[in-house]
């Protein structure tokens, strides 16, 4: 169901570092390829003059946020779509360059906190989990269509929970007799696997996070995402990435310190046959992590990493 309020609740993570990263010129051309609840893109569009942001989501309720908490701003485009194709939603719009491109990862948390997307533990809803809605496979569905090898990959790519075979074999039993529906019958499955301990297990947590990252592939749409991100970006210009978790930052540290490295060809016999320097450097020595204050005030941001990339000028 659409967050339709304009006065949404809703904090940034690590605001200022990114906003400080993307070096932001009144002039300039960025996109804001997650919007969520358009906390990130506000700010951005506050320092805009002359220069255009587009605000992109494969959410429509998000995109329905954002469309009305940014209406008062002429710079921005808000545009509907997976950011792993961001290069073609940027064409059709005439734009083939940006300055600058911040992804925010994860589940944002408009999505979190409305029962009926499905995505938190804590309250009941239909077990969702889509961050596109108009997406043809649910949570529920997913599992339902899973072999017990693809739920137990997906826990221990996406989670690092366990035991992952007493979790999975949890969820098969239970979706075998049409119990997994709804978000407390995961919980139900989880806590039942791990009825040794003595009370919620932590694990829950990290078994939503793992289905939620599978239902909407979101490791491969990220690794997309990045590339086409760097197929747009302006000599100069930057990448700024903010990760939640260890699978997205793997993600994001490795292809940016491809980038940032010589790329050396060699024939069969290990000869060199082409050597082409760096497309980009790293803007920062080791990754920016949230300040105690900021967690304090602000729980969410506590698995936060800020990273960032420039563009090397031809």
């Amino acid at each position: 169901m659409p967050v339709a309020s304009d006065s949404y609740a809703h904090v940034p993570v690590m605001e200022e570092e990114a906003l400080e990263l993307l070096c932001i010129r009144e002039d300039g051309i960025y996109v804001d390829a997650t919007a969520g609840a358009g906390g990130h893109a506000m700010r951005v569009a506050s320092r805009l003059g002359t220069g255009k942001l587009f605000v992109i989501d494969r959410d429509p309720d998000a995109v329905a946020l954002a469309r009305t908490r940014l209406a008062g701003y002429s710079c921005v485009t808000v545009l509907q779509g997976n950011y792993s194709t961001m290069d073609a939603l940027l064409a059709r719009v005439g734009t083939s360059a940006v300055d600058g491109i911040l992804f925010d990862l994860g589940v944002s948390s408009m999505q979190l906190d409305n029962p009926q997307r499905g995505f938190s533990f804590q309250t009941d809803g239909p077990l969702d989990m889509r961050m596109d809605t108009t997406a043809s496979v649910d949570a529920a569905q997913w599992l339902a269509q899973a072999s017990r090898s693809e739920i137990i990959q997906a826990l221990r790519d996406y989670g690092d929970v366990g035991p992952v075979g007493r979790i999975a074999n949890k969820i098969i039993a239970r979706r075998d007799s049409n119990r997994m529906n709804r978000t407390t019958d995961l919980v139900a499955a989880v806590t039942e696997a791990l009825d040794f301990l003595s009370s919620m297990p932590m694990e829950v947590r990290t078994v939503f996070q793992a289905v939620r990252m599978a239902v909407n592939e979101e490791l491969k749409h990220l690794d997309t995402g990045l590339r086409r991100a760097a197929s747009v970006l302006a000599p100069a210009g930057r990448i700024v990435a903010i990760t939640f978790h260890s699978g997205e930052d793997r993600v994001v540290k490795q292809i940016f310190r491809g980038w940032t490295r010589p790329e050396v060809l060699l024939s069969p016999d290990g000869r060199i046959i082409e050597k082409h320097a760096p497309v980009m450097k790293q803007v920062l020595r080791k990754p920016l992590l949230p300040s105690p204050a900021e967690i304090s005030r602000n729980p969410r941001a506590k698995s936060a990493k800020v990273r960032a990339v420039e563009r090397i000028p031809c």
